[in-house]
């Protein structure tokens, strides 16, 4: 993390990072040079237009400060001959960020959550944390990967897309 001092108000700032893992189910496709795959990592910022109006749009993460939303986009490509069989798409989300509840999107893909360091994924809804000896339900704070699995072979010359949204602690 950096510290940069802007006049009298000190802001955390994170120079944002990412690891995007594909994991052993498509490791025949990636050791192929098959599977392509690119993350973008993005945030918000808020405009006001010559009319007044709020305009909202994506620009590049390279800075942010507590409380602002990250947002990731996977996008992966087959650049092979063949399908690609058992794709599966795996993010961590750091230790400074927090899931944002609800964001987690792919066509084609079930969403799954790893509340361990990404040992065990399931859906959000079947996770659980045990603290102090107690089992609760696990919340998107929680979370500490977040993976697709496609539903169906990636053919040859497609793409997918995955994404979710973070907010800086």
């Amino acid at each position: 993390m950096i510290f940069q001092e802007q006049g009298l108000v000190m802001k955390k700032l994170i120079e944002v990072s990412f690891v995007v893992i594909v994991l052993s189910a498509t490791a025949h496709a990636q050791e192929n040079n098959h599977l392509d795959v690119t993350t973008v990592v993005q945030k918000e910022e808020v405009t006001i237009t010559d009319d007044g109006e709020t305009e909202t749009r994506l620009v590049p993460a390279a800075t942010v400060t507590p409380g602002e939303r990250v947002i990731y986009t996977i996008t992966f490509r087959n650049i092979g001959d063949e399908p690609a069989e058992n794709v599966v798409i795996t993010n961590p989300i750091s230790e400074s960020l927090t899931y944002l509840d609800g964001s987690a999107f792919g066509p084609g893909t079930v969403i799954e959550f790893s509340v361990d360091g990404g040992t065990r994924y399931a859906d959000a809804s079947e996770l659980t944390v045990t603290e102090n000896g107690v089992s609760r339900p696990a919340s998107a704070a929680d979370f500490t990967h977040v993976r697709w699995v496609m539903r169906n072979d990636l053919a040859a010359g497609a793409q997918g897309n995955a994404r979710f949204t973070a907010v800086l602690n």
